[in-house]
């Protein structure tokens, strides 16, 4: 009896998460009101150059994330104004646990709800109450030349970032934070997953454009520049990328 007790507790528990899981998503797809997201920075190194880093951030370096994604709304049509806001959180201490080296569909599972658990316990609040938590990781760019890779969940609307501790970079990781904010929404990659090429069409900025290449700004989506076929550049800003009308749908600023 105890026993039944328990696992219907567990499953009015799962209930109770899955429903505000899902209330939540539909609100903010919805677009009837700004959606509030927090960057909370992250030593991920523990190196003085990202303390540095991370000491000279202010609320105002993430107004460009706000212009653009104002910007790329309105050519889609969306009525809201200001559809997305940006804040600078504390930073936070503890690193997340890293993703499985493995690509199971079990794992997956696991390492998501451990990082659900992760923000759960080691954000610290903050007003107004995020839609969306973007975990920014930074790294000293003299020691680490490859970051890992960066992840979006839409189940708990969680980003983390990998970013470099270099002033020089800051454009280029607003291109990383916000491609995962989008993830976050639904946003699907655009890129092929072996060659990180974009995949046309739906990759490229500008599809119909002639010839092909070479193109001059990014989807979002895929995060590259295609060159030629065999050729891409990472944008160095959200200036050089655009939400295309695949991403536009699938985060809910365009209906077929």
């Amino acid at each position: 009896m105890f026993k039944r007790i328990r696992i219907a507790i567990l499953l009015f528990i799962l209930a109770s998460v899955a429903l505000g899981t899902w209330k939540s998503q539909s609100r903010t797809r919805s677009w009837q009101s700004t959606l509030y997201v927090t960057v909370f920075p992250i030593n991920a190194d523990g190196s003085e150059a990202s303390a540095r880093h991370i000491a000279a951030l202010e609320e105002s370096s993430f107004e460009p994330v706000e212009e653009y994604l104002d910007a790329q709304a309105n050519e889609h049509g969306l009525a809201q104004t200001r559809p997305v806001m940006v804040s600078l959180g504390s930073r936070i201490e503890r690193v997340p646990p890293p993703r499985p080296r493995t690509s199971s569909v079990l794992d997956a599972i696991r390492w998501s709800l451990t990082i659900r658990y992760w923000a759960w316990a080691n954000t610290p609040a903050s007003a107004p109450k995020p839609d969306i938590r973007l975990y920014a990781l930074f790294y000293d760019p003299a020691t680490h030349h490859v970051m890992p890779e960066s992840t979006g969940l839409q189940k708990g609307q969680i980003g983390l970032a990998h970013l470099f501790a270099e002033k020089r970079m800051h454009g280029s990781n607003l291109v990383i934070l916000t491609h995962e904010m989008l993830h976050t929404l639904g946003a699907t990659d655009l890129y092929d997953l072996r060659t990180t090429l974009p995949l046309y069409p739906d990759g490229y900025a500008k599809p119909k454009q002639s010839p092909r290449y070479p193109q001059t700004q990014a989807e979002l989506m895929a995060g590259r520049i295609p060159l030629s076929e065999t050729q891409a550049d990472i944008p160095l800003s959200l200036r050089e990328t655009v939400i295309g009308a695949r991403t536009a749908r699938e985060i809910g600023w365009l209906h077929d």
